[in-house]
């Protein structure tokens, strides 16, 4: 039996698709929202946590290392998430997260069922058509620390609140704004933060 944790945002897709899980005899699923995600795995201890990389709260970038994270004596669950190519950023987070599964959400539901059951088994699986994605993500422009920084600035921080919160001075905090619209050719912070969160950066 494969113990399988479905994690979507969205009540009705994550419904359906639980359904079109159960169908399997040899799945066990369970669905849940990603705000009780952490503690429904901690709880549940699946094989596989199956998840959108989409979450309501959080920008787009789902807390997809705290999903899995588990004491030290304990089994990790595989991870296998829903992605698109056109959101490398997600892509990126995903691979950081450890991440061994990989479905187009764009494609079929058997592709979904395929990946569990092969990172079930302790495999990898890739939907051919995110390729394109994982070429992107690999292209990713902005360093850790710049990623900080435009956060903090998506979230409505000023330079001096940037500053505080990173330890940085301000005019250390204005370079990397500089370079953070030089790299994503934005006209300024605000466009900055939206091709940001559009590639799934942040």
């Amino acid at each position: 039996m494969i113990r399988v944790l479905l994690v979507h945002d969205a009540c009705l897709v994550r419904s359906v698709l639980a359904e079109w899980l159960r169908r399997e005899p040899d799945f066990r699923v369970e669905d849940t929202p990603w705000r009780g995600a952490h503690g429904r795995a901690r709880l549940l201890r699946p094989d596989v946590c199956a998840a959108d990389l989409e979450a309501a709260d959080t920008y787009g970038v789902p807390p997809l290392a705290d999903l899995c994270l588990r004491g030290q004596d304990e089994i990790r669950p595989r991870l296998l998430v829903l992605a698109s190519a056109h959101r490398p950023g997600l892509l990126k987070r995903a691979i950081e997260a450890g991440a061994t599964g990989y479905v187009d959400k764009a494609g079929s539901p058997d592709h979904l069922v395929r990946g569990i059951r092969r990172v079930a088994s302790g495999g990898r699986f890739v939907d051919d058509s995110l390729g394109y994605g994982f070429l992107k993500a690999a292209e990713m422009p902005l360093t850790r620390r710049e990623l900080s920084v435009l956060s903090l600035a998506a979230e409505g921080a000023s330079v001096a609140e940037i500053a505080g919160s990173l330890h940085l001075s301000h005019g250390t905090v204005r370079n990397y704004m500089a370079a953070i619209t030089r790299k994503t050719g934005a006209r300024n912070r605000i466009d900055a933060i939206r091709i940001s969160q559009g590639e799934g950066w942040l």
